[in-house]
């Protein structure tokens, strides 16, 4: 349920606050006041784009915020999204800034438009002004008749990416004919070209670097080991010896002086220490050999190191990566044939499978469409209208009629008029009769979901936003249609913007929407009604500015009735 919506700086709303309540939300007030401005601050709250022409002229930004109760299929996105919870309620916020830039935030935290999105389906559906049934296509006519059904067809839609892909595949590989043989020379040069330089391993380079420092090095190496050698061991004067004569002395005083005998011990370790580095240098000394000819043949190595990687990675494993990808992608090729007889042997099961659920789709469709017609039929007639109305699932099994939906063409047929044939519902003519029939069938349809999540036992998630659903209406049939949206409102939150009194008398909550200048500026407000001042606006809306005792007594009638 919307619980808050608000608005600064938008549009002709300098600050406006709305706080709704459960049951039938109605919005009144004259024409041009700004209703279905309020509207459409919801709707982009709810993801829709916003533009920077929006924002109040003077004002270097737009915000606007809203509180609904929580979901648990709401709180879910929010977890996916890494949102916090804040308690039983979600709010949003957004920003639109003057330079086209703008934020956006759920329970405070920086958010995403994509976000937004997500959530939408599952706090609000909003039936805009200027929806039609012109705009009422057959995906528009297929969703409405799956929301009512509770059909996901999740198996359809599964098949359905495991045929497209195999297709995808064998497609690529029959296309790859043209392009085989020069495929095939490129992927068996790369291949050879890799496995020719019969890498040792991944760290060969590195190595190689090791010892052409240490060739191209040798004889500084070698003088450094010596002169090292010299210091510690070999010179006259050298560490080795004069550790030695120190130990010699501190052994002599330990004989008379107990606490000399560590540090006798301490010396001899040094003293150990130096002759073990010495034997390192000696050893690596001996080593050291200054060889132009294996210099050489390190670095033509490296070369063809280094031009192996400028072609196929930047290290080693990734050329050894590549060869091996490129041998795969050539025994691909040269298995070809076998690879095609698999891919269509695949391909049949999985269109096998995909039939299979398409098929029990339409059936349970063609059950949906059957009780959805018969139900819309009579909302329908509810408003004032003698019609008959069915709902048509033509199934199409060929390929190319295959979706992630199914293979059905759904599409809503009515007869307006005794006698006359049923014909698609876009060709009728009355913008009345489109503006009850499209209620209906919405009806209809949250009828349908209402009574699926009552069944599991679990909260209907949505409000339900009207806008001006009446246009075309009068008389008899707005009465029903008021009826119609009271009736509804009692499972779910309505909201609906109205211009007729037979519908506004309904209401749980009445808001006035009024438009007034002040310091030269035209703002837009809204506030909640009491019930006095509903039979003045209802009074309004029944005689027009002029508001006369007669129309106040229709009025108050009116409300008495609509208990």
């Amino acid at each position: 349920m919307l619980l808050e919506l608000r608005a600064e700086n938008y549009a002709v709303i300098d600050h406006a606050v709305a706080v709704f309540g459960p049951g039938l939300n109605l919005l009144t007030g004259e024409t041009g006041a700004g209703k279905s401005i309020l509207i459409d601050a919801l709707v982009i709250l709810l993801g829709s784009k916003a533009s920077s022409d929006m924002v109040r002229f003077g004002a270097e930004k737009a915000v606007l915020g809203c509180v609904f109760e929580s979901t648990p299929g709401a709180e879910e996105i929010l977890e996916r999204n890494g949102i916090d919870a804040a308690d039983d309620e979600i709010l949003i916020r957004r920003e639109i800034g003057t330079n086209g830039k703008g934020r956006v935030f759920v329970n405070n935290q920086p958010a995403t438009v994509t976000v937004l999105r997500q959530l939408a389906p599952e706090l609000a559906l909003v039936h805009a002004q200027s929806e039609t049934l012109v705009a009422f296509d057959a995906e528009q006519q297929r969703l409405l008749l799956d929301r009512f059904g509770d059909l996901h067809g999740e198996d359809v839609a599964t098949h359905f990416a495991r045929w497209r892909a195999l297709r995808v595949q064998i497609e690529e590989l029959r296309n790859a004919e043209q392009d085989r043989t020069r495929l095939m020379d490129l992927w068996s040069f790369q291949a050879k070209e890799i496995a020719a330089a019969a890498i040792a391993d991944a760290e060969e380079d590195v190595q190689l670097e090791t010892e052409k420092r240490v060739l191209a090095n040798a004889e500084r190496l070698f003088t450094g080991a010596n002169a090292a050698q010299e210091l510690l061991y070999e010179g006259e004067v050298s560490a080795e010896s004069l550790l030695g004569g120190a130990l010699r002395h501190v052994e002599d005083l330990a004989k008379f002086d107990p606490q000399f005998a560590e540090t006798a011990q301490q010396i001899a370790t040094a003293k150990a220490a130096v002759e073990d580095a010495t034997s390192t240098l000696r050893a690596f000394a001996g080593q050291v050999t200054a060889s132009p000819e294996r210099l050489a043949e390190i670095e033509d190595r490296l070369a063809a190191l280094d031009r192996l990687k400028r072609k196929y990675g930047t290290t080693l494993a990734e050329v050894i990566a590549f060869g091996e990808e490129a041998a795969q992608k050539l025994n691909d090729i040269e298995n070809r044939d076998a690879r095609l007889v698999e891919l269509e042997k695949d391909l049949t099961i999985a269109a096998a499978k995909y039939i299979v659920a398409a098929r029990k789709l339409t059936t349970e469709r063609t059950k949906a469409a059957e009780k959805l017609g018969g139900i819309a039929e009579k909302q329908i007639n509810d408003l004032a209208m003698q019609a008959r109305f069915q709902i048509d699932v033509k199934p199409n099994e060929t390929e190319d009629s295959w979706t992630q939906h199914g293979w059905d063409s759904i599409e809503c047929r009515i007869a307006t008029n005794p006698g006359e044939p049923v014909k698609p519902l876009t060709e009728i003519a009355s913008g009345g009769e489109m503006s009850r029939v499209m209620l209906a069938l919405k009806v209809s349809v949250e009828e349908g979901v209402a009574a699926h999540a009552k069944k599991r036992g679990l909260p209907l998630p949505r409000t339900l936003v009207f806008d001006e659903i009446d246009i075309g209406i009068g008389g008899r049939a707005a009465e029903a249609v008021g009826q119609k949206l009271k009736t509804l409102s009692r499972a779910q939150q309505v909201i609906c913007i109205t211009h007729l009194p037979q519908i506004a008398a309904f209401a749980d909550q009445h808001f006035l929407i009024e438009k007034a200048e002040k310091g030269g500026r035209t703002q837009t407000s809204i506030r909640l009604m009491k019930p006095e001042e509903r039979t003045t606006e209802i009074a309004r809306m029944l005689s027009g500015a002029k508001v006369s005792d007669t129309s106040l007594r229709h009025a108050e009638q009116m409300l008495k009735q609509s208990v």
